[in-house]
C-alpha cells in the first residue's frame, strides 16, 4: 500500500511538471447542499444517489440518452418463471481495492438494501429473496410478478461484502440517528471513480478507479480523471465561482443570473424538464398539531382545509416571480415523462381566495389557524423563496404558517421523524414509473419500515388508495395497469393528500468547454463527461 501511494504521488508530480504522457482532467462543480452520506442504502436522496453512481454500479442501468434499461454489472437476464429472474454477471469486474466482485456481493448488497435501516425499500419492493445461482449468476425471486423489477434494480448498487463486514458496515446507516458507520464516510464500489477525500460541507474529491472494468471495455467516452465537488449554499457565491472560473459547472444556478451566463461567450446554459414534482405534504395523522393554536383536533385531517390551502396558492405568481419561468405548473405527483401520467390526472384546483375562505369557514376555521411550516433552504430551486411566498398567500385566508427552513442534511431526517405539520418535498421517479411515487407517497405507511409509505411522512391513509396501489404492483397488462395508475392519481386529487406545485425545469450553468448529457433525473453521467 505504501509503495502504491508513493507511485501515485510520483505520477501527480509528473503531471505538475508536464512530464506525464496522460493529461489528467479535473472537473470542478458545485451546488447548494452537500451529499448526506456515502452509504448507498442509507438515505434516498437525489443529489447523493447521483454522486453514488460515480462510485458504485448496479446490475442494470439507464442509457443516458434513451433511458432504456441496459446491461451494467449484469450482461444478460432472463425470466426463469414469472417470479424468478436470472442475471448473468459480467466477468472480470473488480472493486476499487482490486478485489473481484462475486455473486455473493450482489446477494449481500440487495439484501442490505432490504435491511430495516435502509431507505431503499421502495426499490426492493416485491423482492422475496436473492439466491446465488453459480459463480457468475444470481436469481432474484419476487413474491408476485413484478412489472418494474428492472427499473428498480437501476438504483440498487453493489457494495463489497468483505469490505462491509471488515468495517462493521453490514447494515446501512440509520437516517433517524446521528450514529455514523464506516460506509457513511467511505466507499467500496466498482464504479469509474473512487473516493480520495470527503470533508462534509467543504469538499468531496473523487479520482479515477484504475480497476474499473469499463476502461478495458471502452465504456467511458469522457476524459475526466478527477472530480471535485464543493457545496456552496449562497447563490451569489456559487455563481461568482463559475464566472471567475473556479468551478466548471453549477448544478443549480440562480434563475436571475441565467441571462448573464448565456450572454457570456465563455459560458453556456443547458436546461430541460426534470421528472421531479415539487409539492407540500401535510400531517394527517396526529389528533392535535404541535405548536398550533387549535387544541384537541387537527385541521389538516379535514379535506376542506387541505383544499383551502391548495386554492389559496397563486401558482402562476410562483411560476413568474419565484421560479422566473423555470417550472411547469402541475396538479399531480408524477411528471409527464413518467409512465402512468395522463392529462386527465394532471388537473389543478383553481386559485381562488374567496373559495378558500369559504372552505375554511365550512370546516369551522373562519378565523384561520396557526400551523408549523417547514422547508429546505438548499435542496430545490428557490425552495425557501417559494415557501416564503406561500406563507404570505396563506395569511390572506387567515392561516398563520410559522415558517422554518433547514439545510438538506438536517431537514430530511427531521421530516422522516414526523416533526413537521406542513413540509415541502420534491419527488422524482428514478424508475420512470408512477408506482415509485404512489407507493412512496400515498400508500399507508408500513409500521415495520418497509417500502409502503416510506416517504408518506404526513401519514395520509385511504384503504381505497392502498387497494389500487397493491394492484398496480402486480398487474402486468400495461393497459390495465395504466388505467389503475390514472384512478389512483385522480383519487389523490379528490382527497387532496398533497398540494402539488410544479415540475422543475433544471438549468445547468457551465463553461463552454464542458460536454455533458443533461438528464431528466438531474444527474451527471460521469462516464460521458468531458472538459477542455
Amino acid at each position: 500500500m505504501k509503495a502504491n501511494k508513493l507511485l501515485w504521488c510520483a505520477a501527480l508530480a509528473a503531471v505538475a511538471l508536464g512530464g506525464s504522457a496522460v493529461q489528467a482532467k479535473t472537473f470542478k462543480w458545485s451546488s447548494a447542499s452537500d451529499i448526506p452520506t456515502l452509504d448507498i442504502h442509507s438515505q434516498n436522496n437525489g443529489l447523493g444517489n447521483g454522486v453514488h453512481q460515480a462510485l458504485y454500479e448496479s446490475l442494470v442501468n439507464y442509457n443516458s440518452k434513451t433511458f432504456k434499461v441496459e446491461p451494467q454489472l449484469a450482461t444478460e437476464w432472463q425470466a426463469v418463471s414469472p417470479t424468478q429472474t436470472r442475471f448473468v454477471l459480467r466477468q472480470g469486474v473488480k472493486f476499487s481495492d482490486g478485489t473481484p466482485m462475486t455473486a455473493e456481493d450482489v446477494k449481500f448488497s440487495i439484501e442490505r438494501a432490504m435491511a430495516k435501516t435502509s431507505n431503499f425499500h421502495v426499490y426492493t419492493q416485491g423482492i422475496e429473496k436473492v439466491v446465488v445461482a453459480g459463480p457468475n449468476a444470481v436469481d432474484i425471486f419476487t413474491k408476485t410478478p413484478n412489472p418494474v423489477l428492472l427499473n428498480q434494480l437501476t438504483e440498487l448498487r453493489i457494495m463489497s461484502k468483505a469490505w462491509a463486514e471488515k468495517h462493521n458496515s453490514v447494515a446501512p446507516k440509520d437516517i433517524k440517528t446521528t450514529d455514523e458507520s464506516y460506509a457513511h464516510r467511505n466507499a467500496m464500489g466498482t464504479g469509474p471513480f473512487m473516493v480520495k477525500e470527503w470533508q462534509p460541507d467543504q469538499k468531496l474529491v473523487l479520482v479515477d478507479n484504475p480497476h474499473w472494468w469499463g476502461h478495458a471495455a471502452k465504456v467511458k467516452t469522457g476524459n475526466v480523471t478527477e472530480i471535485v465537488y464543493t457545496p456552496v449554499k449562497a447563490e451569489a457565491t456559487r455563481m461568482a465561482a463559475l464566472l471567475s472560473g473556479a468551478v466548471d459547472l453549477v448544478l443549480d444556478p440562480s434563475a436571475q443570473d441565467l441571462k448573464r451566463v448565456s450572454s457570456n461567450p465563455q459560458l453556456k446554459v443547458v436546461e430541460g424538464p426534470e421528472n421531479r414534482p415539487i409539492f407540500f405534504g401535510m400531517d394527517q395523522h396526529r389528533d392535535e398539531l404541535p405548536g398550533s393554536n387549535i387544541k384537541g383536533k387537527n385541521p389538516l385531517k379535514d379535506q376542506r382545509v387541505r383544499q383551502a390551502l391548495y386554492q389559496a396558492i397563486d401558482i402562476n405568481a410562483i411560476h413568474k416571480v419565484a421560479m422566473r419561468g423555470l417550472s411547469q405548473n402541475t396538479g399531480t405527483l408524477v411528471a409527464p415523462m413518467v409512465n402512468g401520467w395522463t392529462q386527465k390526472a394532471d388537473q389543478r384546483y383553481p386559485y381562488d381566495v374567496a373559495a378558500a375562505k369559504k372552505l375554511l369557514a365550512d370546516a369551522g376555521y373562519k378565523d384561520g389557524f396557526e400551523v408549523d411550516f417547514a422547508c429546505p433552504n438548499n435542496r430545490y430551486i428557490n425552495d425557501e423563496r417559494i415557501c416564503q411566498s406561500v406563507a404570505a398567500m396563506w395569511s390572506k385566508i387567515g392561516v398563520k404558517a410559522k415558517l422554518r427552513t433547514l439545510p438538506l442534511v438536517t431537514y430530511f431526517p427531521m421530516i422522516q421523524r414526523h416533526e413537521a405539520s406542513i413540509y415541502m418535498l420534491g419527488w422524482s421517479s428514478p424508475t420512470f414509473d408512477s408506482l415509485y411515487s404512489l407507493q412512496s407517497l400515498l400508500r399507508s405507511k408500513d409500521p415495520n419500515g418497509g417500502a409502503d409509505g416510506n416517504y408518506n411522512v404526513g401519514r395520509y391513509s385511504n384503504p381505497e388508495m392502498d387497494k389500487l396501489i397493491d394492484q398496480i404492483k402486480i398487474e402486468t397488462d400495461k393497459a390495465k395497469r395504466d388505467a389503475l395508475i390514472e384512478q389512483a392519481l385522480i383519487l389523490e386529487h379528490k382527497d387532496v393528500s398533497h398540494l402539488p406545485l410544479h415540475n422543475q425545469v433544471i438549468p445547468w450553468a457551465m463553461k463552454k468547454g464542458v460536454e455533458v448529457i443533461h438528464r431528466p433525473d438531474n444527474r451527471i453521467d460521469w462516464r460521458h463527461l468531458s472538459v477542455k
